[in-house]
């Protein structure tokens, strides 16, 4: 039985042409991503702004979504309930109002005369804004750190042109997701933070795919120029490349469509993540080789023609 394939066997598709309207495009989303993080920057959520941490436990299985519905309904503010372990066990988030320790009591109560009884409130805690901008900053030198890690190593694993290219290619990847937040507005919190790891891991994943088969090929090919390379080597693993992205976002598809609005700013972020680190992985992050020092001697132009070597199949 033959596999299953999206993408015909054999496929020449000139890749590397399109390079110049591939980074032209990236270009241009990075200007739209930095102007609009200048300008309206992002919309922080209560885990970065600070505000009130309430854990309860009920008597009775929670209805999450009536709840949340029945706490919105009392307008003190940006409000989130997060159900951890037990059906039973529930994590209220709250803004911070204004008026100091007073007013954050009164919220309290507020909340606790909604829910009525039947409820045991096992903590609550009131975090400030200098610990969320803590928190804050701490998350993103993870995922700067997150992102360095993943060059090192394909730089170790294969050569430091392909760790440079990994590096560039995560590193816009990740940005332009961080984009998605500030142009559309979606509150970015912890939850985004994991979705920014998730895609770093996510975009290098299909990245060193495609290195793995240039490397491949560059032992196989020895008189082959690096266009004809790394063209071949990314029509090789196109199947590949669509099949996996293809799959995952069905599964994204279903928590951005399904999740509720809990799930929407998480889910919304990997599925653009995953259509900007698939396209990158074909279009961008092979390409960048051309413009580093040439691979044990392959150049962008050097190189006897290839065209007649047959690409391998997957």
């Amino acid at each position: 039985m033959r596999p299953l394939r999206f993408v015909p066997d054999n496929t020449r598709f000139d890749f590397v042409r399109w390079r110049f309207a591939a980074f032209a495009v990236s270009i241009l989303l990075f200007v739209l991503t930095v102007g609009s993080i200048g300008v309206r920057g992002l919309n922080l959520g209560i885990d970065f702004e600070g505000g009130i941490l309430m854990e309860v436990r009920a008597d009775r299985a929670l209805d999450i979504g009536a709840m949340r519905q029945q706490l919105q309904a009392l307008n003190i503010g940006n409000i989130q309930l997060q159900q951890f372990g037990e059906v039973t066990d529930m994590l209220i988030r709250a803004e911070l109002p204004e008026g100091g320790e007073a007013a954050q009591q009164v919220v309290v109560r507020q909340i606790q005369e909604a829910l009525g009884p039947g409820f045991e409130y096992r903590r609550v805690e009131f975090v400030g804004p200098t610990i969320g901008g803590e928190l804050l900053r701490d998350g993103l030198i993870a995922t700067g750190l997150a992102i360095l890690a993943i060059a090192v190593y394909v730089a170790f694993r294969f050569e430091w042109q392909f760790g440079v290219s990994a590096f560039v290619s995560t590193l816009h990847d990740v940005i332009l997701t961080l984009g998605l937040y500030s142009v559309l507005g979606l509150e970015f919190d912890m939850t985004s933070i994991a979705a920014l790891l998730t895609l770093a891991g996510y975009s290098i994943n299909d990245t060193v795919v495609v290195f793995d088969r240039i490397r491949e090929n560059l032992r196989r090919y020895k008189s082959a120029d690096l266009k004809t390379l790394i063209n071949m080597s990314v029509n090789e693993t196109l199947s590949r490349t669509v099949m996996t992205s293809g799959t995952t976002m069905l599964a994204v598809a279903a928590l951005l469509f399904f999740g509720g609005s809990t799930l929407f700013n998480f889910s919304l972020a990997l599925a653009w993540g995953i259509l900007i680190g698939t396209l990158s992985s074909i279009f961008v992050a092979a390409s960048l080789l051309f413009y580093l020092p040439a691979i044990r001697g392959r150049g962008a132009e050097g190189g006897a023609d290839a065209g007649a070597a047959v690409p391998a199949k997957e």
